[in-house]
């Protein structure tokens, strides 16, 4: 069990038999009264958020997860489609689950995922990622003045800002964890 200063962001708890990821974490201490930790936690199953107060002697039980890893075959209108790498079974997760991940998921890719009693409840993907740019806007002569950028659109459908020396065809890495352009591979 987890006392309330051991429950930081990122945590895994267990609420009413479902998984939960603590998204924030805020500690306070009121004069002569006890810590209050206020949180903010993400359900792993079905995405939605909950905010749980916990005062004093409270305690948290921890989410008994496995980890493993899978490779992203395809996704269509309300799920996406895995492979596990080490059994070779196939397994869907429903687009609301998958959520921003799914902008930058694109076939072959090998993620990371998270398996709660034995089923697949979320998937973690490299934090950079190379994408083909498949459309770029021209650079504007005299448009190079302070840090200017254009807005191209990449493999998987989804628009980035990048540097104005980018062009299509250009190969180039982005954050998945912020969505933003890293550098040209």
């Amino acid at each position: 069990m987890y006392g309330i200063s051991e429950i930081k962001i990122g945590k895994l708890i267990q609420i009413a038999g479902e998984p939960y990821v603590v998204i924030k974490a805020d500690h306070h201490k009121m004069g002569r009264g006890g810590a209050v930790l206020k949180t903010k936690l993400r359900n792993l199953i079905n995405g939605n958020v909950l905010e749980k107060t916990y005062q004093g002697n409270d305690k948290a039980e921890p989410a008994i997860t496995e980890k493993g890893k899978a490779n992203f075959l395809y996704k269509d209108e309300s799920n996406g489609y895995f492979m596990n790498n080490e059994t070779f079974e196939q397994f869907e997760l429903p687009n609301e689950q998958l959520g921003d991940r799914l902008k930058f998921l694109k076939d072959n890719t090998d993620v990371d995922v998270l398996y709660f009693q034995g089923s697949p409840v979320s998937v973690d993907l490299p934090i950079k990622m190379s994408f083909k740019v498949v459309s770029a806007p021209p650079g504007v002569k005299g448009n190079s003045a302070g840090n200017v950028s254009k807005v191209v659109t990449i493999e998987t459908g989804e628009e980035i800002s990048v540097p104005m020396f980018i062009n299509e065809g250009d190969i180039i890495r982005i954050n998945t964890d912020t969505g933003e352009y890293s550098e040209r591979a």
